[in-house]
């Protein structure tokens, strides 16, 4: 994203330079007799006709800008609405097909614009894999559709801030005109910025598209609306304090303190200082605008902003007050990890790829973070899991009171800050297990499903199976419950070391327990650093274990070439895991009939 970042950033500064440079030059370039430049005319501002025509204007661009973005969603519903229409009239068509040839056939033009256009990187092949100079994170290089997206974005406000402008008039009027132009679009982008921001945006449900892929247009816009403020300010001939000059310098601030590699380094002083600057900003820039045409869609920021915060307090004070409050166990396990049991206050309806933020206060009180839901259970589960074990799980006990779930468990890997101050409480406990106050926030995500695939592969590195677990847990009920199209699931899980099993021993048993398991599920282990061969066994045909590092390329084209109906192919884990599996998809399109789900959450 670095050199897509530097580039658009130089754009719209040299824009900005450059129109302040036309209309100076277009001024001295006049002849001496010009009304417009003679004698102390050329410093005179404009005039009121002048001032309500661009009045007029910077309205209209303002209103452009929001039918603009509001025209892409509108584009992206209606794509939704094909593509799950399309996925449900493939489940039920499947439910009793075991063949499913209709839908292995592939539509030869929407692969080539997958291949090419949805999920291809910018460039070559890297695309969730960071970007590091020595120790600093420095971002990531987007798809070309996203590419392609912020492009469009950049283009839009940079031509709707100089077009309609009179350079050829005086040089106050232009830049008087340019200044108000600049500092309405920027007041107007703020909108979106602020929608896009919230953990209950509420597109990512609407569109199925990861709140990871919000965030980042999010940044984007950020940058857009700092680059306009600036633009704005330099415009302005300040001769004395100005309060939106103090809202310019807190945009600048908030920008360069965003940046990856801060950010990065330092999350959690980056979160409180971003929040902070954001109300600084907040504060001079109504003051500043003091009653203009632009206050209203300040107001609508505000407002978005304080509804969405207030909706997250209410979420969370349901979720964990009352009863006792939400309890979260902690448990030590192999390879700097614990696992995180989460006793709820109230249940909620658990699905696949739900993800909670989780604040302790005894180790952070202002802190949250984001961690996938790798299991959940009701009390009524545990009882009879407690009291019978070795007991086989049907489908009718896993599908049943979904609705009622107390338990979640997570699984948190060590890291700096946040998880490591988390895994060292979780040390000084005896016996390694404690139990602390939570709160939890959420649930969040949920809203990919994998009913409609004849076959699915599900890869994993290291702890992100936390997030693939759930899923390989609902195809092999519903497959044997018959409300799946599922009929092969393959899960390919990196580790490390075989101590990591552990990580999810007690789930995997019960998923193995499970009825028709056999007939549906196929796992592959791959350990990248045994400590000797005879850690690598395979205890069954449909249980294996391999040495180093799986050759995604091959394992995808072995079970394209013999898959069922469509396939699915969901990834989530470290960059270069994730790289290699879309990579290995967009070879295959159209030639096989395969889709790329790809789960990440990045900062």
């Amino acid at each position: 994203m670095i050199t897509l970042h530097a580039i658009s950033t130089r754009l719209l500064v040299l824009t900005a330079l450059a129109t302040l440079s036309l209309g100076e030059k277009t001024t001295r370039s006049q002849s001496p007799t010009h009304p417009a430049t003679s004698g102390g005319n050329q410093k005179q501002p404009e005039s009121p006709a002048q001032r309500a025509a661009a009045a007029v204007d910077n309205a209209r661009f303002a209103r452009y800008v929001l039918t603009t973005l509001a025209a892409v969603v509108l584009g992206l519903v209606v794509y939704r609405i094909v593509i799950q229409s399309i996925r449900y009239i493939r489940t039920l068509t499947c439910l009793n097909n075991d063949t499913q040839k209709y839908f292995k056939t592939p539509n030869i033009t929407f692969g080539a614009v997958k291949q090419h256009l949805l999920y291809a990187p910018l460039f070559r092949k890297r695309h969730n894999r960071e970007i590091h100079f020595a120790w600093l994170h420095l971002g990531y290089i987007p798809t070309r559709f996203q590419s392609l997206f912020l492009a469009g974005v950049i283009i839009m406000n940079v031509t709707l801030s100089v077009s309609g402008i009179e350079w050829n008039g005086t040089r106050a009027a232009a830049l008087s005109h340019l200044r108000n132009r600049t500092g309405t679009l920027s007041v107007v982008n703020m909108v979106p910025l602020v929608v896009l921001a919230g953990r209950n945006n509420p597109f990512v449900g609407l569109l199925n598209i990861s709140f990871d892929n919000f965030n980042l247009v999010h940044r984007w816009f950020g940058r857009i609306v700092v680059l306009q403020a600036l633009a704005h300010t330099v415009a302005e001939v300040i001769n004395q304090y100005d309060k939106g000059l103090v809202a310019t310098v807190a945009s600048v601030a908030i920008v360069l303190q965003a940046s990856a590699a801060l950010r990065h380094a330092f999350y959690e002083t980056f979160l409180h200082l971003h929040i902070a600057l954001v109300i600084l900003l907040l504060i001079f820039l109504w003051k500043h605008l003091d009653n203009s045409e632009p206050q209203k869609y300040l107001l609508a920021m505000i407002l978005l902003w304080a509804f969405e915060r207030l909706t997250r307090f209410a979420l969370l004070f349901y979720r964990n007050v009352g009863r006792g409050g939400t309890k979260a166990e902690l448990e030590l396990l192999p390879g700097d990890a614990c696992r995180v049991t989460l006793q709820m206050v109230r249940p909620w309806a658990f699905q696949p790829g739900q993800y909670a933020f989780v604040t302790v206060p005894s180790v952070g009180l202002w802190t949250s973070h984001p961690f996938s839901l790798a299991w959940s259970s009701s009390a009524a589960e545990d009882a009879q899991q407690d009291s019978e074990k070795g007991y086989q799980i049907s489908a009718d006990d896993i599908l049943a009171n979904s609705n009622d779930k107390t338990s979640m468990s997570l699984i948190i890997r060590r890291r700096n800050g946040f998880t490591d101050k988390l895994f060292e409480k979780a040390e000084r406990s005896p016996s390694g297990i404690t139990s602390i106050t939570a709160y939890v926030e959420g649930p969040y995500g949920g809203h990919s499903v994998l009913h409609s695939y004849g076959t699915v592969m599900i890869f994993a590195g290291g702890v992100g199976i936390t997030h693939q677990v759930p899923f390989v847990r609902d195809l092999v009920a519903g497959y044997a419950s018959g409300t799946v199209a599922a009929r092969k699931v393959i899960l390919v899980w990196v580790i490390q070391s075989p101590e990591h099993l552990e990580w999810i021993r007690p789930w995997m048993t019960t998923i193995l327990a499970m009825d028709k398991r056999r007939d549906i599920l196929r796992i592959q282990l791959f350990v990248t650093r045994p400590r000797s061969t005879k850690e690598i066994h395979s205890p069954s045909a449909t249980v294996q274990m391999f040495p180093g590092k799986p050759n995604v390329d091959t394992l995808i084209e072995m079970e394209s070439e013999n898959q069922i109906g469509t396939m699915g192919v969901s990834v989530c884990g470290p960059g270069g895991l994730s790289d290699d599996v879309r990579a290995a998809v967009r070879r295959r399109q159209g030639w096989r009939n395969i889709d790329f789900l790809e789960q990440g959450f990045t900062w």
